[in-house]
């Protein structure tokens, strides 16, 4: 922040968080700030998006990066359409008003014109803003603001949180008096985060290209071994072509028993108990013991026993893209894992543990997953899939000698890609701070104007 100046006078805005503000600017509550809040209401509505001018009802993802996506809908079911209400109007501002912890209260201007797009009983849209619409868009950006919403939120567990709408407008906000100063404040913002934008965006394309390279490297190894000279047979599926001679091919069933983790709704979780799998928790190379949500031992015991994990299980998501997998620690066995995560063993000394980590991070995976899913809308797969799906099985001394030299292959391209995402995650931080100071008087930039070309 240093190339940028301050303003020439400051007063105390009488708010702690806020601290001094700019002498001309005001503080104020959000109330003064957003006349109305209105929400939609609950409807059953498709898994897939509305196309053709069907109605919509938004999903609460639409607002995640602080960007309006209105493609993240989905199609209202035709005797529900009666029912929907607060249409999704231009120029003004989406909330989430319930979510988990890191997204309630995340927001999004409208900035299109929308066509038969509704909002759900959990998002909130603000109405005849008395101010810049952008420049509050940017205001709730702020790391004060949203440590604000955190302290404002509340729930019934650490999972999920609403806020209340007269807490929300209960939340101060500063702003210059000025609409002029405001654009002007929101015209540098848009040109600064853009700028900063596209840093991010050819960082994680760098990253995509060394997955890419990553997963390659574990393909071929599963696929076709480490010698190149090995004979080789047809494998009898086209799509994978030939594998050394002396490997088998089978079905995935056959040697690696699967469940996927029960369906559990949330009066069943609470802040103590036996510790509940989620996605979150499926991120490293082991499962993380970072939990916030857990079950009643006594309902475990009851309905879910069969569930829990066991060290050296691993873990799969059910997203087709994601390409997770972790497993099991000490720290974590006992565990029940949520729909939507995989328990993955081996069914006897046929397979490594190592190996079946690497089939499952493979392009021999990913590919079947597309064969099955042909004509599906639903980006997810699960034990129905993997039922139908094969495998290559090589020699177990061939398999713990290709988990080594995958291991030393991909370790530098691991180290790269943890250091590009260590590296996009301080580009974010300076775009917050850098929107956190401008929209709270921190910097003057009343007199910047765009470089030229």
């Amino acid at each position: 922040m240093s190339r940028y100046k301050a303003y020439p006078a400051y007063k105390d805005s009488g708010v702690e968080w806020l601290g001094d503000i700019p002498a001309h600017w005001v503080a104020t509550r959000l109330k003064r700030v957003i006349s109305k809040l209105e929400s939609g209401i609950s409807v059953n509505a498709t898994d897939v998006p509305a196309q053709n001018g069907d109605i919509g009802v938004l999903k609460t993802s639409c607002v995640y990066t602080h960007s309006f996506r209105p493609s993240e809908n989905k199609a209202v079911f035709q005797d529900e359409i009666h029912r929907v209400k607060c249409p999704v109007r231009n120029g003004e501002i989406i909330i989430s008003r319930m979510n988990t912890p890191d997204l309630v209260g995340a927001s999004a201007l409208v900035e299109c014109e929308t066509k038969n797009l509704y909002l759900p009983d959990r998002l909130w849209q603000t109405e005849s803003l008395s101010l810049f619409p952008k420049f509050v868009a940017y205001f709730m950006m702020a790391n004060g603001f949203r440590a604000q919403i955190s302290l404002a939120a509340e729930g019934a567990s650490s999972s999920m949180q609403n806020i209340a709408k007269e807490n929300y407008l209960a939340i101060h906000a500063a702003h210059p008096i000025s609409c002029l100063e405001q654009e002007r404040i929101s015209d540098f913002l848009d040109h600064e985060t853009a700028k900063i934008d596209a840093l991010i965006e050819r960082q994680q394309r760098l990253i995509e290209l060394l997955k890419e390279k990553r997963q390659a490297v574990i393909s071929h190894a599963v696929t076709k071994g480490l010698n190149p000279n090995a004979p080789m047979k047809d494998s009898g599926l086209e799509w994978l072509g030939e594998v050394p001679k002396h490997w088998g091919v089978t079905k995935f069933h056959y040697e690696i028993d699967l469940l996927e983790g029960p369906g559990i709704l949330a009066n069943d979780f609470f802040d103590e108990g036996v510790p509940l799998l989620r996605i979150q928790n499926i991120k490293n190379h082991f499962v993380s013991d970072e939990f916030k949500t857990f079950l009643s031992p006594s309902k475990v015991s009851s309905k879910w026993e069969h569930f829990r994990v066991s060290r050296g299980d691993l873990i799969i998501s059910c997203s087709a893209s994601t390409g997770l997998v972790s497993e099991v620690g000490e720290n974590v066995v006992g565990a029940v894992p949520y729909t939507g995560l995989i328990r993955l063993r081996p069914r006897r000394n046929a397979l490594t543990k190592d190996f079946i980590r690497h089939l499952v991070q493979s392009d021999l995976f990913f590919e079947q997953i597309k064969l099955l899913q042909s004509g599906s809308t639903i980006q997810h797969f699960g034990p129905y899939h993997l039922h139908q799906m094969y495998i290559t099985l090589p020699p177990i001394s061939e398999q713990e000698e290709i988990a080594r030299a995958i291991r030393h292959k991909t370790a530098r391209l691991d180290e790269l890609i943890v250091a590009g995402n260590d590296q996009i995650e301080l580009i974010k931080e300076r775009r917050t701070a850098l929107i956190s100071a401008a929209v709270t008087g921190k910097i003057d930039v009343r007199g910047w104007q765009p470089a030229a070309a």
